[in-house]
């Protein structure tokens, strides 16, 4: 089991928000394949899977603001 966490930003920016998820719970998904876009302030970007596998689950909805540190989703391994 992986927890996918929000990583750390840059200088001054703390949270981010769920823009869209291109996975839904259940789903399988391939390691470095698109997972969330996020967006900040100052970008938007796409969040990769740290692996291969199925989505457990996926802790916030597309419009959450998500603090650095915590946990997007977990992937069951495979």
């Amino acid at each position: 089991m992986i927890k996918v966490v929000l990583p750390e930003l840059g200088e001054g920016i703390s949270k981010a928000t769920v823009s869209y998820w291109f996975v839904k719970d259940g789903e399988r998904i391939k390691e470095k394949e698109d997972l969330v876009e996020l967006t900040t302030d100052k970008a938007t970007f796409n969040l990769p899977s740290p692996c291969t596998g199925v989505i457990s689950e996926i802790m916030y909805r597309e419009g959450d603001n998500v603090e650095v540190g915590q946990i997007l989703a977990v992937i069951n391994e495979e």
